[in-house]
């Protein structure tokens, strides 16, 4: 089983279609990676990397994002049924100092031009902390 984990919290109750999910989900990690990145002064990791090659973490402090780099960047993806419960989500999250990137569409394609709370990603967490935000949520 992995250590570290990025955990996707989808809203199923938007009923989105999977090639929207899929991007939903996608600027959700993006967004979280950058975020914890950014937290963890690494961003120059990532600047100075040549394209196509994996992010050097080599000779860094052992934090949650190095060891989910180097463990298999695992993702997990989990559903809420409400977008009060994806917040509910977020705001623990930031109550324990944890990353929550909350993806709002601007309803250009599915929302009716609303924009709309689709999901969020939290930042590379060990399983233990990422459970007690997530641990109780049915897999997406």
């Amino acid at each position: 089983m992995y250590n570290t984990k990025m955990m996707i919290v989808m809203r199923r109750d938007l009923k989105m279609r999977k090639g929207k999910i899929a991007a939903q989900a996608g600027h959700a990690c993006t967004e979280a990676l950058l975020m914890a990145m950014y937290k963890e002064n690494r961003l120059g990791d990532l600047l100075d990397t040549p394209a196509g090659m994996m992010l050097q973490m080599e000779g860094r402090e052992e934090s949650p994002l190095t060891e989910w780099f180097g463990g298999g960047v695992a993702k997990i993806c989990v559903y809420v049924d409400s977008e009060e419960e994806l917040m509910a989500i977020s705001a623990k999250a930031e109550e324990m100092g944890i990353i929550a990137a909350v993806i709002t569409d601007a309803g250009a394609t599915e929302f009716h031009g609303v924009p709309t709370r689709t999901c969020l990603a939290l930042e590379p967490l060990p399983t233990e902390v990422a459970d007690t935000l997530t641990g109780g949520l049915p897999l997406y």
